[in-house]
């Protein structure tokens, strides 16, 4: 797989009124038509690295599989932007509401949290799991710091898992949602438990964001960016305990504060 992460682009600079022409470093978007079974699944656009993570998250976040072993062929052209995945799982109920569905880069109309795969796969989380306001800090920072594709090109968005001292792992993407794919199957093909572990976000925390997090089954998201009404409410419901704005010594804790151990709420 052609881990290709952006496109040198010649452009015009201004500063202040004065121009000069330099190469910019352009985030890369790859069209990529999944074909489940023998039958056209969905569509989507996302950035060419960890594909074969997004393509197991996907799946799962979908309800399509719960366990890695569940895929027994999984297959990516790169030049036509086709991935042949074959599952040993019934697909009768949820071929008809996935079917060659369109999803975008752009996160929010592209998905919508009404599917039945969501209701089937979304669950209240029970997760023990507590952080104190320093290791928050902590971990966002750590998460900048990491994100140097973001820097060189200011496209894409990073996820991280995470323990409380700690990320294990970082997935970056175009798309918010493809980034969450991407850790969800990185847990599922390395055997990760979810046990003790929460998401680091770069981006905005949308229902369908908040969603993801259900479905992969972490109790807490830390987020430098906002929350929308419906995910806290959501996030509410389910258990999830969201940080948002998370930046340098400052943070909001939205729902369940339980979990922030220096919170004396």
């Amino acid at each position: 797989m052609d881990n290709t992460k952006e496109y040198a682009w010649e452009v015009v600079q201004f500063n202040g009124t004065e121009p000069a022409v330099k190469d910019d470093e352009i985030a890369s978007e790859w069209p990529l038509t999944i074909v489940l079974n023998g039958d056209e699944f969905a569509t989507m656009v996302c950035s060419p690295m960890d594909v074969a993570d997004l393509l197991t998250g996907f799946l799962a976040a979908e309800g399509i599989i719960r366990f890695q072993d569940e895929i027994t062929s999984m297959s990516v052209d790169e030049y036509k932007g086709f991935a042949y995945i074959t599952v040993n799982t019934t697909l009768d109920d949820s071929r008809n509401d996935h079917s060659k569905r369109f999803i975008g880069s752009c996160c929010g109309k592209s998905r919508q949290f009404y599917f039945k795969s969501d209701a089937k796969t979304a669950k209240t989380v029970y997760s023990r799991l507590s952080i104190s306001v320093e290791q928050c800090y902590k971990l966002m920072e750590e998460l900048q710091q990491q994100s140097e594709q973001f820097m060189r090109t200011g496209g894409v968005h990073n996820a991280a898992l995470a323990e409380p001292d700690g990320l294990l792992a970082v997935r970056t993407d175009i798309g918010r949602h493809n980034a969450l794919d991407k850790i969800y199957g990185h847990m599922l093909r390395s055997r990760i438990s979810v046990k003790n572990k929460l998401i680091v976000f770069s981006g905005r925390l949308s229902s369908e964001v908040l969603l993801k997090i259900s479905k992969i089954g972490a109790g807490i998201v830390l987020s430098k960016s906002a929350p929308t009404d419906l995910a806290l409410r959501l996030a509410d419901d389910l258990q999830i305990t969201v940080i948002g704005f998370a930046r340098g010594s400052k943070m909001n804790v939205y729902t369940h504060p339980n979990r922030i151990v220096e919170a004396n709420m």
